[in-house]
């Protein structure tokens, strides 16, 4: 039986801090299925379909990874793709704590699927998809802080 897991978030862009856990839970799962959560009520710097292309780009030949986007309850999604696990990142105690409570929610609703939170590599922690669009609005390059090989302007 193969294990599938889900990788929510918004990927306002798609940060390497974020190709960085998925890269390790390739480690611990047969399929990563990076899933971007679409909110009609929020405005973000790319479009869905352009998050989509560029993680699609940033995984280009890695057959273990898909890259879907939904508008349900994660958990429900997760139950839709046939996903056992939800992985989810913290960079420092107060994303943990964060994490750790959507984590016994989800439990509570959805008791077969487990969460599991990846702590992102030391030298990442300061990146975040804010940090990216708060860089970008302000005119500062942010090539470093996404997948090696990615302009942001590309998918703008």
């Amino acid at each position: 039986m193969q294990r599938i897991a889900m990788f929510p978030g918004s990927f306002d862009p798609f940060t390497r801090g974020h190709k960085a856990v998925v890269d390790e839970a390739l480690r611990l799962f047969d399929k990563v299925v990076i899933a971007i959560g679409h909110n009609t009520q929020k405005r973000g710097l790319l479009t869905v379909e352009s998050r989509k292309a560029l993680i699609e780009r940033v995984f280009e030949g890695e057959e273990r990874v898909a890259v879907i986007a939904y508008s349900s309850l994660t958990g429900d999604e997760a139950r839709r793709i046939g996903a056992s696990v939800i992985i989810r990142s913290a960079r420092n105690a107060q994303d943990f704590e964060y994490e750790r409570t959507i984590a016994l929610a989800n439990r509570h609703i959805f008791p077969e699927i487990q969460t599991v939170v990846m702590i992102a590599p030391a030298e990442m922690e300061h990146i975040s998809s804010s940090l990216v669009r708060e860089l970008h609005t302000f005119n500062h390059s942010v090539d470093d802080l996404l997948p090696e090989g990615i302009r942001l302007e590309d998918y703008l």
